[in-house]
């Protein structure tokens, strides 16, 4: 049997809209083995999820088969979830990624990561949630009709992400529908000015710069609208001391960066959530420098 652990992600970091992402301390496990038939279970987060040939983890299992030409075998796949879905914190990555190695690993194969995108993308088509996913750490990413350049770089250690999490899901699909398809040159060199100083800012530690890296015009005023309580959060975890405050990936969850205080920031924002009728939780995590990670346990879940 299969131990796959893949971690959850934040993505766009406010200005990088579709450019950066970072693998966190937070993962969700699947224990796979072939199987007569296919059958999923699932614990902690995603209730809801799918329990047959339906669920993504199988769906992408069967097309990665399918892509490399396999004998297909069914398996069964017990999930262990700790990563809250549809909230912008990379939980169908993780099922994308987990369902490829699966494969990888089951039929003894050897594939490389360009070839494990390939799969990936048809699923998901940005790479800033599915590079952390597989590699950790923080991620840059370009996409291009050749395919994609990325660079991974070291996250400070000393940064503490605090995700405040809201009890209601947003479909990346509904969070992208609000973006604007043409913007001005001025919103955009004002993105392209705060993108290069984050990675400038993360790089020298000149974390005082991160609060004015991650303001953004492309997206996130948009997506605010379908958040309820989104820019009262903002504000009162900058109260609190957070360096940085973002919306998590296409949210609804919003993220936060800090040396210090990280209790009292989440404390902060899921006040600030109440006081707009949202319920929610929060979370301190740290970047996780690696990324999936497969054993093979030699027993059945």
């Amino acid at each position: 049997m299969l131990t796959i652990s893949v971690p959850a992600s934040t993505s766009n970091f406010g200005s990088g809209f579709d450019a950066f992402g970072l693998a966190l301390s937070l993962y969700n496990h699947f224990y796979v083995s072939f199987s007569d038939f296919y059958s999923v279970m699932v614990e902690g987060e995603g209730q809801h999820l799918p329990r047959d040939e339906n669920n993504l983890f199988i769906k992408v299992y069967k097309h990665s088969c399918g892509r490399l030409k396999l004998e297909e075998r069914p398996i069964s796949v017990k999930q262990v979830n700790h990563i809250p879905t549809a909230r912008g914190l990379g939980s169908s990555s993780t099922a994308i990624v987990g369902g490829i190695l699966a494969c990888e690993k089951l039929y003894g194969l050897k594939l490389s990561l360009e070839d494990k995108l390939s799969i990936a993308f048809e699923f998901e088509p940005h790479p800033d949630n599915l590079l952390p996913a597989f590699l950790g750490g923080f991620v840059i990413c370009a996409s291009s009709d050749e395919g994609i350049n990325f660079l991974k770089l070291d996250f400070p250690k000393e940064l503490k992400v605090v995700v405040c999490v809201p009890d209601f899901e947003l479909s990346t699909e509904k969070a992208r529908a609000v973006i604007k398809r043409e913007v001005s040159i001025r919103d955009t060199v004002y993105n392209l000015q705060r993108s290069a100083l984050l990675v400038g800012a993360l790089l020298s530690r000149r974390f005082e710069l991160l609060k004015e890296a991650v303001k953004d015009k492309l997206h996130q005023p948009y997506r605010a609208e379908l958040i309820p309580g989104f820019w009262q959060v903002v504000e009162e975890a900058y109260k609190e001391g957070a360096s940085a405050v973002f919306l998590s990936g296409a949210g609804p969850s919003v993220a936060s960066l800090c040396m210090d205080g990280a209790e009292g920031i989440g404390r902060a924002m899921v006040e600030a959530f109440s006081k707009a009728g949202v319920s929610s939780k929060y979370m301190v995590l740290s970047a996780s420098e690696r990324g999936a990670l497969v054993k093979d346990e030699g027993s059945h879940p």
